[in-house]
């Protein structure tokens, strides 16, 4: 990604932001490809410097693609997206886009949706997304939920593990309203120790740091309080998943400046306008090349497509399929102009979870993609065999990889740099895996 700035890429002065809310210490954060989110300390002093040079940091240790001998990676700090922790009010976090060598690197997950978000911006597209983060409160050693009363057959919505876990939630909660991100509803989900945190939609970028600092934020919490919040996609067992799903529209502006949904057009299938249709359409095109981004772990695969879990229904899509209000399918367009994509999971990246569906957005955009015919009417957990020309999504991180390295178009919008970068360290993943001797394999094969 060409750099055409980057010194002072804000207004904002960050040393005098500092000084007006009492701010003695700077996180400067990034996410990396992994979705690890790696910081450095920056007293109060020194902030005017790392914002005009950047926060250095060495790419191999922080788990980049890159060899020890590179030069340092500069993490130029965005401070037009700087939060006054509300736990720690002498301490701001700021989100960054990392450099080397005077570019930004694609390897970062920021730059990336970066990148997608100046595509869409040449075709008059400015994206807005809602998310949905579904995680678990467990043990400190995650073996076990940390509620233990929690255990209804049917826990979605439950009353009274919402009084029992009102201490974290409402903590959270207030955190939200203090930083204006508009919460609106937290519940029980569907898994036992399973909630949901929403807050309003935004602008993509702005919203992608607010998911990326609601985790920091609701670990924690939790931690405080001698819990552990996992996002994994099945950590335990039965249980339904983690799921992180995300709402799209497109309008002709960002901020104020956005005065008209590009998607809704109410007298068009499902309130879409031939726009927003061709947007799905890109999107089930390029639905099982996506979703090695969406689903990025082996544990990932344990959710997708699953049906046995112990709420009898794992919400989670296995086939590339659209529909309207139904939560069965891969997309559901529930009206308003926005599309709902839930193929991803709790450990999806934060920044890669929309760069990917712009991406494959983008390219049906291009390429005035049909998303086919809606399935309304099909309960895809319990009648799903019976739709037979819809791709199946891969089954494990080894088939994603492949169908994501296959779909050539989408690799070349997301950017090669990007991919290798990512496919290598997946890959390793997965060796790795493979390398492990389990307890399964031990009682099945033993003997054999």
């Amino acid at each position: 990604m060409a750099n055409d700035n980057l010194a002072q890429e804000s207004q904002i002065d960050l040393m005098e932001w500092g000084k007006d809310r009492g701010i003695k210490y700077f996180m400067v954060n990034f996410t990396d490809i992994k979705g690890v989110q790696r910081t450095k300390l920056v007293p109060i002093r020194a902030i005017d410097r790392v914002q005009e040079n950047g926060a250095g940091f060495a790419a191999f240790a922080a788990d980049f693609d890159y060899l020890p001998a590179e030069p340092d990676m500069m993490v130029m700090p965005d401070a037009d997206q700087v939060i006054q922790i509300p736990w720690q009010r002498d301490v701001a976090w700021v989100p960054g886009n990392p450099v080397i060598r005077g570019e930004y690197t694609m390897q970062a997950p920021r730059n990336v949706l970066r990148k997608q978000m100046k595509d869409a911006a040449e075709l008059g597209l400015y994206f807005k997304i809602g998310v949905e983060p579904e995680f678990q409160f467990l043990t400190p050693d995650g073996r076990a939920l940390a509620d233990s009363y929690d255990t209804l057959s049917k826990p979605c919505y439950d009353q009274q593990s919402m009084m029992r876990n009102m201490h974290v939630i409402r903590e959270a909660s207030a955190y939200m309203h203090e930083m204006g991100w508009g919460g609106y509803q937290n519940d029980h989900e569907d898994g036992n120790g399973q909630w949901e945190m929403n807050w309003d939609f935004d602008d993509v970028l702005k919203m992608s740091d607010q998911l990326s600092f609601f985790k920091f934020m609701i670990r924690t919490i939790a931690e405080k309080h001698g819990m552990r919040v996992t996002f994994m996609p099945k950590p335990l067992g039965p249980l339904t998943g983690n799921g992180l799903h995300i709402h799209i529209s497109a309008w002709d502006g960002e901020g104020k400046d956005a005065k008209t949904n590009l998607f809704r057009d109410d007298s068009h299938s499902h309130g879409l306008s031939p726009l927003g249709l061709n947007f799905l359409g890109g999107i089930i095109r390029h639905g099982s090349g996506t979703t090695v981004i969406s689903c990025p772990t082996v544990n990932s695969y344990k959710r997708v497509g699953s049906v046995a879990t112990a709420s009898g229904a794992s919400w989670a899509p296995s086939k590339v399929t659209w529909s309207g209000d139904n939560r069965t399918h891969l997309m559901r367009v529930p009206g308003g102009g926005r599309m709902e994509n839930r193929l991803p999971d709790g450990s999806v990246n934060p920044y890669l979870l929309p760069a990917i569906n712009m991406a494959a957005g983008i390219l049906g955009v291009r390429s005035k993609a049909d998303p086919g015919k809606p399935l309304d009417d099909i309960d895809m957990h319990h009648e799903g065999h019976k739709i037979t020309d819809a791709p199946k999504l891969p089954e494990n991180l080894l088939d994603a990889l492949r169908a994501y390295e296959a779909d050539t178009d989408l690799v070349a919008q997301m950017s090669e740099e990007f991919t290798s970068a990512f496919c290598n360290k997946k890959r390793a993943e997965w060796l790795q895996y493979c390398a492990e001797l389990s307890d399964w394999e031990r009682a099945n094969t033993l003997d054999c």
